[in-house]
């Protein structure tokens, strides 16, 4: 049975032609390459949504972005994570 999908897109040739030089220089299939942008754009998505969360239970409690450092600051100095681990 097959583990992968095959899904067709549309790209503007200079956007596959630009894709196609990266993914030869990091010697990468074009698959290969596709799936790893997909993977960090969607990771990035990922980051993007915590950090509008944190800022608006940030601003919920009337925290500024110098409080929040301070705090991040003094979890470091303690060897911690903000999780606690």
């Amino acid at each position: 049975m097959r583990t992968t999908k095959l899904v067709t897109i549309s790209l503007l040739p200079e956007l596959l032609d630009e894709a196609e030089k990266l993914a030869k220089e990091e010697k990468r299939s074009r698959s290969e390459f596709f799936r790893e942008a997909i993977r960090r754009y969607i990771e990035e998505k990922k980051w993007e949504r915590l950090y509008r969360y944190g800022r608006l239970k940030a601003q919920e409690q009337g925290l500024t972005d110098k409080d929040v450092e301070r705090v991040l600051d003094e979890f470091r100095r303690q060897g911690q994570s903000p999780s606690g681990h």
